[in-house]
């Protein structure tokens, strides 16, 4: 009897769920969703079975041949694991379950027509990882328990509905599959239909996704439709932005082997998504900040779509791991744009993926257990300690591989690694175990257990070098000596060698030096969120006051984390910050209501620690 999750009640001695089936009523007025959850497992079990629920409302466990009622109880409220519920069991291989969603659900954000592109009609959508999917069904909330999935979603008939899964039909209701989540009469009003959909293939239940809205959609290529809410300009212009995703869908094939989804589909969803994007399979969810103008948002389809392979086909087996998503995942990608961009648009992102590694060093100075690749979070919510060192540090460990070995045996090496664990959920260990075998003599090249298990950035880690990075690292300096780059040398840059730039400018800039950058460059205008972010840290470091209008429209406009911690953290962070930790509050106070649960509960954490 031991856990399997520092951040599951999912027990070693209990069978994994394979085979979930949900049957939910929709209730915009109440902002709940009513579920049958029907939960199957591979063999007659007898004894106690835990679940993990977050802020649920459990009304009955039956037998469902039967319904005759099953014992259960639910613990107290944790607050980093929710509830357990322990259902005893008497040779049953299913398990249905009532429940009902609480307003509250931090996996779910409800949005009224005003807080939409169209304005006319309400919209939810989901996002579970990493432990979030308990509190829209009762399940084994860790990634190491895959399960396939059927979902029945009753919503109302002027709505659609998506889902990270395949779509079978949308249809009438019918009067004998409510199953108790309602009234007959109420599942099948005139104003209600049935959108239904099946994952036949095992994931992990932070995967599992839906929105349902006024939705719309354009075909972009043969396995790729861009969703959005039906406002053509915005349609339109995702279409555009991502026209090129069937060529980035081949390329990950040419380098890690068959596209084993079928499709790839993308939603673009309000601004208040906390994310850039999740890897949602069959149906990645992305922010529409990622839409540019100039196609360069396509870099965050090919993270997302590197996640078919690393992350989704491969999971990490709990979040202590989290480093085998998105280290490999960060790695796939930048070998995708550079197969479709180009090796200077790659090295910008590299060089940009350093500079943040080195500024979580920063970040996590006084506790630098998260600075290692394989961690212990027991007793730490997931979200709290979330950073780019998994990613840029994973990064780091397998391009120093790549690099010992040369890239042919590298992709060899990727390709021989994802064709034996797909499907599989893995720890570090397990890697590593299958790296010596396969790389006979690489611990003798890598310290292993530095890279995996120790603090910090290991000393054979490379920043990187390129000429485009060191010119742009360069004029960084230069800045500092009181130098504003000339427009000639500028006047190729985009977003990301801006990005750079101001990434590397030194945070006690001179307020009339800013001022001039931005006079001449007008970077605190731009459409690029990483470069209007960036600029703004800057001017808030230098007590440009001019800005705090731009600030506030920005913290009230976007509700991605990777925007709001970092200018959040820059007016409350460091002595003498009064009035600008009055002005976060008060932004804060205004804003809160459109940001996503989980970007809410981050903000919040941030202010409690200096305000």
């Amino acid at each position: 009897m031991a856990p399997i999750d520092p951040h599951s009640f999912a027990d070693s001695a209990h069978p994994l769920t394979t085979h979930i089936s949900l049957t939910s009523f929709f209730d915009f007025s109440s902002s709940t969703i009513s579920s049958a959850t029907l939960l199957s497992l591979p063999t007659p079990y007898t004894g106690p079975l835990t679940l993990d629920t977050r802020s649920l409302s459990v009304s009955s466990v039956l037998d469902p041949l039967s319904l005759s009622p099953l014992p259960f109880s639910l613990s107290p409220d944790s607050p980093i694991l929710g509830q357990s519920l322990t259902i005893s069991l008497s040779d049953q291989t299913q398990i249905l379950i009532l429940s009902k969603t609480s307003p509250s659900s931090s996996a779910l954000q409800w949005l009224s027509p005003p807080q939409t592109f169209n304005k006319t009609h309400p919209y939810v959508y989901t996002h579970c990882q990493p432990i979030h999917a308990g509190s829209i069904f009762p399940c084994q909330d860790t990634p190491a328990a895959r399960v396939k999935y059927a979902a029945k979603l009753n919503i109302p008939r002027q709505l659609s509905a998506v889902m990270a899964a395949r779509h079978v039909e949308r249809r009438d209701p019918l009067p004998s599959e409510a199953q108790g989540v309602c009234e007959d009469s109420v599942w099948c009003g005139d104003d209600r239909v049935v959108e239904e959909f099946a994952m036949e293939q095992p994931i992990p239940p932070y995967l599992f996704a839906f929105a349902v809205g006024e939705l719309g959609f354009r075909e972009v290529g043969p396995r790729t439709r861009v969703y959005a809410e039906a406002v053509p300009a915005v349609l339109n212009a995702a279409a555009k932005e991502f026209a090129g995703t069937e060529e980035i869908i081949q390329v990950g094939e040419n380098l890690f082997g068959p596209y084993e989804w079928e499709r790839f589909d993308l939603l673009v969803l309000p601004p208040s998504f906390p994310l850039g994007g999740m890897e949602n399979p069959r149906m990645v969810f992305l922010t529409p900040t990622v839409i540019k103008g100039d196609a360069s948002g396509s870099q965050v389809v090919a993270h997302e779509l590197a996640h078919s392979w690393t992350g989704n086909l491969i999971t990490n087996k709990n979040n202590d791991h989290f480093w085998l998503n998105e280290g490999f995942t960060t790695y796939a990608e930048r070998r995708i744009v550079e197969a479709v961009q180009g090796e200077e648009i790659a090295s910008l992102n590299i060089g940009i993926g350093w500079k943040g590694l080195v500024k979580e060093m920063e970040r996590f100075k006084d506790n630098m257990e998260f600075t290692k690749l394989k961690t212990n979070q027991a007793g730490v919510d997931p979200d709290d300690v979330y950073s780019v060192v998994p990613y840029e540090k994973g990064f780091q460990f397998l391009q120093h591989i790549e690099r010992q070995i040369g890239r042919p045996a590298f992709d060899e090496f990727l390709k021989k690694y994802i064709a034996t664990f797909k499907f599989q959920s893995i720890d570090t260990d397990m890697f590593l175990n299958f790296l010596k075998v396969n790389v006979p003599g690489i611990e003798n090249k890598i310290d292993l257990k530095l890279w995996t298990e120790g603090t910090g950035i290991p000393p054979d880690a490379i920043e990187p070098v390129s000429n485009i990075y060191s010119k742009i690292v360069s004029l960084a300096n230069e800045f500092g000596l009181g130098r504003t780059p000339r427009e000639d040398e500028v006047v190729d840059w985009k977003g990301q060698e801006w990005e750079l730039y101001l990434e590397n400018l030194p945070k006690s800039a001179e307020a009339s030096q800013v001022r001039e950058l931005d006079a001449v460059y007008h970077l605190s205008e731009s459409k690029n969120y990483e470069v209007k972010v960036a600029f703004l840290q800057l001017a808030i470091s230098a007590r440009c006051r001019e800005y705090y209008g731009v600030v506030e429209k920005t913290l009230k406009e976007v509700g991605r984390i990777l925007y709001l911690r970092p200018l959040y953290t820059a007016l409350v962070q460091g002595a003498g910050k009064e009035e600008d930790r009055v002005f976060a509050r008060r932004v804060f106070s205004e804003a809160c209501d459109c940001y996503h649960p989980i970007a809410h509960a981050v903000i919040e954490a941030t202010l409690a620690k200096h305000v």
